[in-house]
């Protein structure tokens, strides 16, 4: 067995017994699932890792129209706006609530201790948002995205080898994630590999034309590379990061093969539709009758190095042969 088949059948074992037992006959189960900057529009099976999240579900027997009710809200990139957003999504009362994102999983905790949250998130405890890994305690649980800060030096490591002389590295994400835990790690990672940050720090309402902003104070800070950090805008807005990039002829690394497939340079990071895959199961066994904080919050375990030749040669760079061969995904 392939290491993506071991980590799928460890997912569906987590996930749930066997679908024939997964729903009270005739019973409708309604969850609400809610991103902080995707429109509602592309929370849907046809886009992306969402696509995995709804056929998990459909083969663990929850199947929408049929036994499964979704009321799906974006927070449309408005921090300010996800307090408001995470009490009127409560006021709804789903049976469970899906969702993506540190802060709105923050914002929920505050909203509710009784309604189940399953979130995809960064680090829960240093976020706050859980006790422990183990043995979450209250009504949270979820996956990370994030497998401890070694995944900043390994990024910056990779960036460094395709630009040897490296020496400035633009740091983008929202103001939030630079007064956060995640931030003084990745400092002391660019410290230890004698890089200087510079901080493009995102505000609300974080849309195409708060990214052109960024990259302008880029461009004046002499930033020789490009490093996105993990947000969910980042996400969200990831074909305006890749071509304000090129545009600035920038070195990118990027935390997920989306943002590669889009034209970007680099990604290593986890495989979110394992990630997906995984909160469906968790979403099955909380309708089943298990209580969120006793399900084990789960740190990604599958990482992937994803290069774009293409965009390597646009941008006059040539690709180290020996991080070639260690990629899980070249693109010509």
């Amino acid at each position: 067995m392939d290491r993506r088949a071991f980590v799928t059948a460890v997912f569906s074992m987590l996930a749930s017994p066997l679908a024939a037992k997964a729903q009270q006959a005739g019973k409708v189960y309604r969850m609400a699932f809610v991103h902080p900057s995707t429109p509602v529009a592309d929370l849907t099976e046809e886009k992306g890792s969402y696509k995995v999240l709804f056929s998990e579900l459909r083969r663990l027997g929850y199947v929408e129209g049929k036994n499964l009710v979704v009321e799906r809200r974006s927070g449309g990139g408005r921090a300010e706006r996800y307090q408001d957003l995470a009490r009127e999504v409560v006021q709804l009362k789903p049976a469970l609530i899906l969702t993506v994102s540190t802060r709105l999983v923050r914002a929920f905790k505050a909203a509710t201790t009784t309604i189940p949250v399953v979130g995809i998130t960064a680090d829960p405890v240093a976020g706050g948002l859980v006790a422990s890994l183990a043995r979450p305690g209250g009504n949270i649980t979820g996956f990370s995205t994030e497998a401890g800060d070694e995944i900043v030096g390994k990024r910056l490591e990779l960036l460094r080898e395709v630009i040897p002389k490296l020496s400035r590295v633009a740091i983008l994400a929202p103001r939030a994630i630079f007064a956060g835990s995640y931030y003084p790690a990745m400092r002391e990672s660019a410290q230890r590999a004698g890089l200087t940050l510079v901080e493009a720090q995102l505000d609300d309402p974080i849309q195409e034309p708060e990214y052109r902003r960024a990259f302008g104070l880029m461009a004046r800070a002499s930033a020789q590379a490009l490093y996105a950090v993990d947000a969910p805008e980042n996400f969200t807005h990831r074909r305006v990061i890749v071509e304000l990039a090129k545009q600035a002829r920038l070195a990118a690394m990027y935390p997920n093969r989306e943002s590669v497939e889009a034209g970007g340079l680099m990604a290593y990071g986890t495989d979110r539709a394992e990630l997906f895959r995984g909160a469906a199961g968790y979403v099955a066994r909380i309708f089943e009758g298990a209580h969120a904080g006793d399900l084990p919050y789960q740190q990604a375990k599958k990482f992937e190095l994803v290069i774009n030749l293409k965009t390597a040669k646009a941008l006059g760079l040539t690709i180290p042969q020996s991080l070639l061969i260690r990629a899980d995904q070249v693109i010509e």
